[in-house]
């Protein structure tokens, strides 16, 4: 029965975008679409995945899972100490929700790790190494189509002309002094030429416009299971030994033997998750040119062919337009549950029935499925 039920939750929410930044790289990272040969604004999946993280950490009240940076101490041939960068350790403890969802990865030689850390027969020259792949797959935000979305370029300034608190300092080259305030005077009084201003110019910042889409898919079979395979665990031998403290319960899955997360704690994150994956936003590079990014519509199934076809744009006929042109399209009859807010009526053409509360429907529905799925089946009997 349980091979019949099915696994995955497929979405697609079509956002909008209006003169925005939701990643830099120069102003906004792109990419080309060779087709239509233009520019493409995106934002990464994993600056995606980001954002739903800490909107769900944010709904459960609860920050990220620690993180350890290392940092190597060395000293040169002189003795001075240097410190050098080394690897980023998460704590690879599915108990924090980010760490569950989100997924991690640490590797680390067992000599290197504390004693009260190291498992029963551990080898002392054995490699530790514990990995989760995230049970959320997230695409790129991308253009819905490439005539549908673009960049557009503006120079900026950081201008303190009027502030008199701002001063002007001048450095005799790139390791000299600096002049003194009597010096620099006595310099620009006798300087024929453009003098040092109290601003400074930033060209070509891009900025995204248009419509883009984000496509997540949510494995049910792992998302509050984790893996005890003994060649690839997804924990260690002591945070598992914590976690069935806790009340998690060994069990088998598809993948293998495994630790299901107890009722109460699914029963407290499955909310968080549904209001992260339908209300994330991405403010981190928004400082100059905040954007509401507004969602317009989010088709959901158990099917990713019936959400691509719910939400989509049409090309339209060359001999209809002087120049290749592509329509959005929301279509109710794609087979996918489709929920299309209020302001997607300025950008959609048609009557395409958007409600008021169209969000709020498509977050209780994907609560609803993630409910819906026995993950106690999982347990053993």
């Amino acid at each position: 029965m349980l091979n019949n039920t099915p696994k995955h939750i497929y979405i697609r929410a079509l956002r909008n975008a209006d003169y925005t930044v939701f990643c830099v790289a120069d102003g906004q990272k792109i990419y080309y679409d060779p087709r239509f040969n233009r520019a493409q604004p995106y934002s990464s999946g994993q600056q995606v995945k980001r954002s739903i993280i800490d909107t769900l950490c944010s709904n459960l009240n609860l920050s990220l899972a620690p993180i350890h940076f290392v940092w190597v101490m060395e000293k040169d041939s002189k003795g001075k100490i240097k410190f050098k960068e080394g690897e980023a350790l998460s704590l690879a403890d599915p108990s924090y929700p980010d760490q569950l969802i989100g997924g991690y990865m640490r590797a680390k030689k067992q000599a290197d790790k504390p004693t009260k850390e190291k498992d029963e027969g551990d080898s002392k020259e054995s490699s530790f190494v514990v990995k989760r792949r995230s049970p959320l797959c997230i695409s790129a935000m991308r253009p819905l189509h490439p005539l549908l979305a673009g960049t557009s370029e503006e120079n900026i300034s950081f201008d303190r002309s009027s502030t008199p608190t701002s001063k002007v300092v001048v450095r005799e080259g790139k390791e000299g002094r600096m002049l003194s305030d009597e010096e620099l005077v006595e310099l620009l009084s006798n300087f024929d030429g453009a003098t040092p201003k109290k601003r400074k110019y930033i060209q070509d910042q891009r900025r995204a416009t248009g419509l883009y889409v984000v496509d997540i898919c949510i494995d049910m079979e792992r998302l509050f299971c984790v893996n005890l395979d003994p060649v690839e665990p997804e924990v260690d031998n002591l945070t598992a030994k914590k976690l069935e403290e806790k009340g998690w319960k060994r069990g088998y899955n598809s993948y293998g033997p495994c630790l299901v997360c107890p009722k109460e704690e699914r029963e407290k994150m499955i909310p968080a998750i549904a209001n992260a994956v339908i209300n994330w936003r991405i403010t981190s590079n928004q400082a100059r040119t905040f954007g509401l990014m507004e969602t317009l519509a989010v088709a959901i199934s158990h099917n990713a062919q019936y959400v691509a076809g719910a939400i989509r744009a049409r090309l339209r006929d060359i001999e209809e337009v002087d120049r290749p042109q592509a329509i959005p399209v929301l279509d109710r009859n794609a087979k996918a549950e489709l929920f299309v807010s209020l302001p997607a009526e300025s950008y959609i053409p048609g009557n395409i029935e958007a409600e008021a509360d169209a969000l709020a429907n498509a977050e209780n529905r994907i609560i609803e499925m993630l409910q819906n799925y026995n993950y106690d089946a999982h347990i053993s009997s």
